[in-house]
C-alpha cells in the first residue's frame, strides 16, 4: 500500500551525505528489489519533466552518490556512467503537451509510475523523493521528505534523471539556437526571459507557466506552441 511521509522535514537531522539506511530497513522487512525514484524538470519554463527510477546492487553501490543539486557536471556525468553500467535503470520523460494537459504535479508522477513499470524486474518497494506516491505505481511505495539527500538509490535516481534531462536540453538548444537552452536548461533565468521576449515562444515552451503566458498573451504568439520535440517517451529503460 502507498504510504505518505509521516514526519516534518523539520523533526530529522540530514545526514551529510546519502546513505541506505532506508534500504536496509526495507529489506530488513521483505523487499529483495527497492528502486529509488526522483525527478528533473519541474521548475523550467522549457522542456520536458524526467523521471528516473533505479535499483542499486547492493554490492556495488557507486562512491560518491548525492542530491544531483549538491553536485556539479563532471561529477554528475561520471556518477551517471557507473550508475548506468552497475544498477537497474529506467528513465522516462513526460512531454510538454502532458504538462499542458494537465499539471506539472500529474505529468511527473505520471512519469515516475511509468519508469518504474519500465524496470526489467519488478521491484518490491519504491521509494520516492518527496511527498507523494505515484497513482498508479506498480509495486509498494513511500514518500520521502528530502529523499534525494538520505537515500543512495533516490540520490542515484535524481543523478540519472538530471543528466538525462540536461543531454535533452542541450539537444534543443541547437534546434532552437535563439534560447540558449543548453545554457539553462530551460529555467526562467535573465537569459531566458529576455530571449522569450525578443522571441515569443517555440514549441518547448510551457505555455501554461505564467512568465511564458504572459509572452504569449503580450505577442499574441499562441499558434508557436506545442512541444512536439519532446513527446512521452521511455528513454532509457
Amino acid at each position: 500500500m502507498a504510504r505518505r511521509p509521516t514526519e516534518s522535514p523539520l523533526l530529522f537531522e540530514l545526514p551529510p551525505a546519502p546513505t541506505d539506511a532506508i534500504e536496509r530497513r526495507l529489506r530488513r522487512g521483505g523487499a529483495k528489489l527497492v528502486v529509488g525514484i526522483d525527478e528533473a524538470g519541474r521548475g523550467p519554463l522549457a522542456g520536458p519533466v524526467v523521471a528516473a527510477a533505479v535499483v542499486l546492487d547492493p554490492r556495488r553501490v557507486p562512491d560518491g552518490l548525492d542530491d544531483s543539486k549538491k553536485l556539479d557536471r563532471a561529477a554528475r556525468e561520471a556518477l551517471y556512467g557507473a550508475i548506468m553500467a552497475n544498477a537497474a535503470v529506467s528513465v522516462v520523460a513526460a512531454s510538454v503537451a502532458r504538462i499542458g494537459a494537465t499539471d506539472i504535479r500529474k505529468a511527473t508522477l505520471w512519469a515516475m509510475a511509468r519508469a518504474v513499470a519500465g524496470l526489467p524486474l519488478l521491484p518490491d518497494h519504491a521509494i520516492i523523493d518527496g511527498i507523494d506516491v505515484p497513482p498508479g505505481l506498480p509495486c509498494a511505495g513511500e514518500a520521502v521528505v528530502k529523499g534525494d539527500a538520505r537515500s543512495v538509490s533516490i540520490a542515484a535516481a535524481s543523478i540519472v534523471a538530471k543528466v538525462t534531462r540536461d543531454r535533452m536540453m542541450i539537444r534543443a538548444g541547437r534546434h532552437y539556437p535563439h534560447y540558449g537552452f543548453e545554457r539553462h536548461m530551460g529555467y526562467g533565468t535573465a537569459l531566458h526571459l529576455e530571449a522569450l521576449r525578443a522571441h515569443g515562444a517555440c514549441p518547448l515552451h510551457r505555455t501554461t507557466f505564467a512568465p511564458v503566458r504572459a509572452v504569449l498573451s503580450n505577442e499574441n504568439a499562441a499558434g508557436q506552441a506545442g512541444g512536439a520535440m519532446f513527446a512521452d517517451e521511455l528513454v532509457e529503460g
